[in-house]
């Protein structure tokens, strides 16, 4: 399978690295607006091709490709695949608006060809364990869940300019960090139906104008309530948390700490009781984007794979595009409750 990468920022040695450990996988051509950043990336993993117009890397001869632009151009990435004719995995968020995200499902669809969205934590086995209790009962239907999100981003986090701007990022710690969160919040309860929430920017007004702190209830279909609450104004940073509990008391908890790798924290699912001190006072707490992104790397590679046999045998990836919508369109739904005051109800997620 001859492979092609859209964008060649940091995100995408991930794409590469893991790309490139999949039998029968060759990754032959990145792309980027910044000829150089393509070159460079190119050169570093031995790979033939290098493009300053991601068309006509397209146009060059490719089964698939992935799309690791900034959030805004997500959409101008999975629309050019979908014009050649190519399977399409694309980084979160699957964009910054529910019309964008709308128009590339259609073109996908329309086009024939494969559309995943990377939600790289559902490939965690701790998130996993949690959906099959679920699935198998052990786990009762949630009642309630939530994700806490305690990050440190600092000013030199923000300094790549597209980040921490509304055009460019489309969002703060919602749209960028805890959009996987969200998204592992939804998969475990179910559809959401309401949304009330507010945002602020609190500490980093200085170098950023998206949010820096995010408090939310959601309301699902089942009944079930959940709260977020999120922000980068950690110092340290005390990783994420996302847990359910069902109406029979249990519940199931995995905790992000550091960044990038998880944890079952609280579980107290019969059989797989666990109670974990992981925050310990010599933890390494704040580490750099770099080490992040490495932890990830094997869950990158997984849901890649799923990807690519997505593609060999014809079936839906496991994250589509049409699923990507979902945390999504919380996250909107959040943002406009803030503007307004008022409750949201979702119209895309049933």
């Amino acid at each position: 399978m001859r492979v092609g990468v859209i964008g060649c920022g940091k995100i995408a040695i991930n794409h590469v690295e893991a790309l490139q450990r999949i039998d029968g996988v060759r990754v032959v051509a990145v792309a980027d607006t910044e000829p150089a950043r393509a070159e460079n990336l190119a050169h570093r993993y031995g790979l033939p091709g290098a493009f300053a117009d991601p068309d006509e890397m397209l146009a060059s001869g490719l089964d698939a490709v992935t799309v690791c632009t900034p959030h805004t151009a997500h959409e101008a990435g999975v629309l050019a695949a979908a014009r050649h004719g190519v399977h399409v995995l694309c980084e979160k968020p699957i964009a910054t608006s529910l019309d964008a995200a709308e128009r590339m499902v259609a073109a996908t669809a329309a086009a024939g060809v494969r559309f995943g969205v990377l939600f790289q934590r559902r490939f965690w086995p701790e998130a996993s364990r949690i959906r099959a209790a679920i699935d198998d009962g052990r786990l009762g239907p949630p009642i309630t869940g939530g994700v806490l999100a305690r990050l440190n981003r600092d000013a030199e986090y923000y300094a790549e300019p597209w980040r921490g701007r509304w055009a460019t990022e489309g969002g703060g710690v919602l749209m960028t960090q805890v959009i996987h969160h969200i998204d592992l919040l939804q998969w475990f309860l179910g559809p959401a139906v309401r949304v009330t929430g507010r945002v602020a920017t609190l500490a980093h007004g200085r170098f950023i104008e998206v949010e820096d702190t995010a408090s939310a209830i959601i309301e699902f279909a089942s009944g079930a309530l959940a709260t977020v609450q999120a922000g980068t104004t950690f110092n340290p940073g005390l990783g994420v948390q996302v847990w359910v509990g069902d109406a029979q008391g249990q519940v199931a908890s995995l905790l992000e700490y550091p960044e990038g790798v998880a944890s079952t924290d609280v579980s107290t699912v019969r059989g797989q009781e666990r109670y974990a001190d992981v925050l310990a006072r010599d933890g390494a707490y704040d580490i750099e984007l770099a080490e992040i992104h490495r932890h990830l790397v094997p869950y990158h590679r997984r849901q890649i794979e799923d990807f690519v046999d997505a593609v060999r045998t014809g079936r839906d990836p496991t994250v589509t595009g049409r699923e990507a919508v979902r945390s999504l369109e919380i996250v909107q739904a959040v943002y406009e409750s803030s503007r307004t005051g008022a409750p949201v109800t979702l119209t895309r997620s049933a």
